[in-house]
């Protein structure tokens, strides 16, 4: 008999999820994460209402809240040439996306890590922390080689799971190859306290001048904070004065409360990262499959990260708690097939979000203008909106096509 049923390397969001998921289900989980502490890795940290129903479907709902989890219920856009006023009069209400769920959670990175990977050891999982030089041996008899404290071991299995995140070493030595669109902004974010003068139900997102920014509460006068920048402002937040740079970047004439974030304390590291997408055309073999990043990200751009890796989590348990019979070589065929037409419905998506909101200069800002002149009889335009929320698969094919995307930009 193997060792295990499953090894997951990777004991984050996806890895932790999946543990606690088929430990529930009677299986023998082995996690090997490589960090001894879950750090702040500027992303992932709010969840779509359909990523809530996902969490709800998992069973980890209440272990997300119970660790904090904040729901946020209006989104304001603001930015320039929108009059602020009149935006903040009339937001967007979160919670009528989905029944049940009362809007985006948010929740920091680190403290979801935790609280997941706590519930899986909670549910039988064994979880090894600072694991290094894991490698995967797919097929038949599937074996996670590693080395944990100080000595190198071998786990044999019926799977072995990839949810090593974007730079996933697991992906490689399954010799999985990695698709990419072209890079065409730059990322930033950083988490701040002491922003008590933002209201704590109200997130925003907009541009002005050259930055696109992003505002997400986190309760208690925490912010998640995120800017878009142009190709050639790479450098522009780097080096010790980056943080300082990055909230005085919020100092815009268009976003009420500005003072509340230009005030704030950082709370963790400001990174910046290339905003694109990735993804895998297969995101198993023999032996072993992949899941969250490790099978390719959506530009976060959107913020569908999480709820992307916990979709993956439920479809790949589903297979799993389905059947005994984990030997056949097409056992996640329906999870490929699925998560294909979800990462390009989703790559639409963001791919039209960068072309409104992440563009800058005097046609960016025209364009942008002349769609929020004719958004309300366009019954186009909310598609883009509605899927990032209720979830790709809510809406029909043909809201993701390139007829689509023409007319809303005016480009036809």
């Amino acid at each position: 008999m193997a060792d295990y049923d499953a090894v997951i390397v990777g004991g984050g969001i996806g890895g932790s999820a999946l543990a606690a998921v088929l430990a529930r289900g009677g299986k023998r989980v082995l996690v090997l994460e490589k960090s001894t502490v879950y750090r702040d890795l500027v992303r992932g940290e709010w969840i779509a209402p359909w990523g809530v129903i996902e969490a709800k479907r998992l069973g980890l709902y209440d272990t997300l809240m119970a660790a904090g989890g904040h729901h946020v219920a209006k989104h304001v856009e603001f930015g320039e040439d929108i009059d602020a006023t009149q935006a903040g009069a009339a937001p967007m209400d979160l919670t009528v996306f989905l029944p049940g769920v009362p809007g985006p959670l948010c929740i920091g990175h680190p403290t979801a890590c935790d609280a997941l990977e706590a519930a899986a050891g909670a549910a039988g999982a064994t979880v090894f922390r600072g694991v290094s030089e894991t490698r995967i041996r797919p097929g038949a008899s599937p074996s996670v080689e590693y080395v944990h404290d100080g000595a190198k071991r071998t786990a044999t299995c019926r799977l072995a799971v990839g949810a090593d995140g974007r730079n996933s070493t697991s992906r490689q030595q399954l010799g999985v190859e990695l698709q990419r669109d072209p890079q065409h902004h730059w990322f930033t974010g950083m988490l701040v306290e002491g922003a008590d003068g933002w209201p704590d139900d109200l997130e925003t997102m907009g541009t002005e001048g050259d930055v696109q920014f992003f505002v997400f509460p986190q309760g208690g006068g925490k912010l998640r904070l995120y800017l878009s920048l142009p190709m050639e402002q790479q450098a522009r937040l780097a080096g010790d004065a980056g943080p300082a740079r990055f909230l005085e970047a919020f100092r815009l004439s268009s976003l009420p409360h500005a003072d509340a974030i230009t005030g704030a304390r950082p709370a963790g590291p400001c990174n910046v990262f290339p905003n694109n997408d990735t993804w895998v055309d297969r995101p198993y073999v023999p032996g072993a499959v992949l899941v969250g990043d490790a099978a390719g990200h959506n530009d976060p751009i959107t913020g569908q990260g999480l709820s992307i890796t916990l979709r993956d989590v439920r479809l790949v348990s589903d297979i799993l708690l389905a059947t005994d019979d984990w030997a056949s070589d097409e056992l996640f065929a329906p999870y490929a097939e699925e998560r294909a037409e979800r990462m390009r419905r989703l790559r639409f998506c963001a791919g039209l979000d960068a072309r409104i909101h992440a563009e800058f200069g005097e046609e960016a800002r025209r364009r942008r203008m002349a769609i929020r002149a004719r958004r309300g009889a366009d019954p186009l335009f909310p598609m883009a909106t509605a899927a990032v929320m209720v979830g790709p698969e809510m809406l029909p094919p043909e809201a993701f096509s390139d007829s689509v995307r023409d007319e809303v930009l005016a480009l036809r």
